[in-house]
């Protein structure tokens, strides 16, 4: 039974990313480009050798597995969180400010605290949408995505101001020093970070599986209201702290770049990661061990798009073509089936 399901789960994802595929050839050879140049080239760039893989395709795994797990987290309780964008670039200013402070503490120290900064970070910048929420009745959708840009224009001043490198030439900070770092596989850029997505993926699963916690956590979700009437739990608080760990987790992921890949926070750190983290999520169906696997999915295809620009002189925006199919076909494909299980069950 659940290999059965397993299968329905990745075949409409497997025939999407073909058609997705497809799409995209069909539109560069329309467009002068060399298809199969360019496919190969995004292929190469993800898989196409061990230096892609670590260097290439995990590092850009990394925050978008947490930042699907983050939003994950929230949808699963109704908390519809499209802040992850700015939950993101909060955890990575508070990471930068405490890694350069912290730069002559012991490692062991110094990299649980800048991870630890930037997962309070990410509460802290949920916490006005959890209030505006319960007492004044605003959606969390509008608050939390308005809070993006005040994020954005944050890291802007930050940049430029208080965390400004010492030069004051360029608009970003210092590089963080090395204690603050998350360990790396030599001669590659992969880093601690992976274990740590992996590590929540499982936690979250189990959480979600195994405990009274996560059960109240999916009532909430699937109907607070007879969640609240037969089940009586306190669904506001189930609201509350889901939307909270949200937003905690998508800030451990901004703390998780600046510490293990960027080494330094500046302006456009995201390429959208709170968006795509979102995409990564229902992919998934806000399943943890799902995650990882879409979040995989979407790294190769930014990672391939990287090397599609560089070795086929295709713009790397080419490759939402992939991603808007693949979201599509798979959205299309589960209604499908919804629709069809609902006939079946009413005849």
């Amino acid at each position: 039974m659940r290999a059965g399901r397993w299968f329905a789960s990745v075949l409409p994802l497997g025939v999407a990313l073909g058609i997705g595929l497809i799409i995209l050839a069909a539109s560069l050879a329309a467009s002068g480009y060399d298809a199969a140049r360019a496919l190969g080239a995004l292929w190469s760039g993800a898989f196409g050798s061990t230096d892609a893989i670590l260097s290439a395709l995990l590092p850009r795994a990394i925050p978008l597995i947490i930042v699907g797990l983050a939003v994950g987290l929230a949808f699963k309780a109704g908390a519809f969180n499209i802040g992850g964008e700015g939950q993101f670039y909060a955890g990575a200013v508070a990471a930068t400010w405490v890694g350069l402070a912290l730069g002559a503490w012991p490692r062991v120290i110094a990299v649980p605290s800048v991870l630890a900064a930037g997962l309070a970070a990410g509460l802290l910048w949920a916490v006005v949408p959890v209030v505006l929420r319960l007492r004044f009745g605003v959606l969390e959708v509008i608050s939390t995505l308005l809070l993006n840009f005040v994020a954005e224009a944050m890291v802007s001043w930050m940049v430029q101001g208080p965390l400004q490198e010492a030069k004051h030439i360029y608009p970003q900070s210092d590089p963080l020093p090395l204690a603050a770092r998350l360990p790396q596989l030599a001669g590659t850029r992969l880093h601690l970070g992976l274990a740590l997505a992996v590590g929540m993926a499982v936690v979250l699963w189990l959480f979600g599986r195994r405990t009274l916690a996560g059960f109240q956590l999916r009532a909430t979700g699937a109907n607070p209201v007879a969640a609240k009437v037969m089940g009586r739990v306190n669904t506001r608080r189930v609201f509350a702290l889901a939307l909270l760990g949200s937003g905690a987790l998508a800030g451990l992921a901004g703390g998780t770049e600046v510490s293990g890949t960027t080494y330094a926070l500046f302006q456009n750190l995201s390429p959208g990661y709170g968006f795509t983290g979102i995409a990564v999520a229902l992919l998934a169906r806000l399943d943890p061990l799902g995650t990882i696997a879409t979040g995989l999915l979407f790294a190769a295809l930014e990672a391939g798009a990287s090397a599609m620009q560089r070795d086929a002189g295709v713009p790397a925006v080419a490759v939402y073509m992939v991603e808007a199919a693949v979201i599509i076909v798979v959205l299309l494909a589960d209604a499908w089936r919804r629709r069809s299980a609902l006939l079946t069950a009413g005849t």
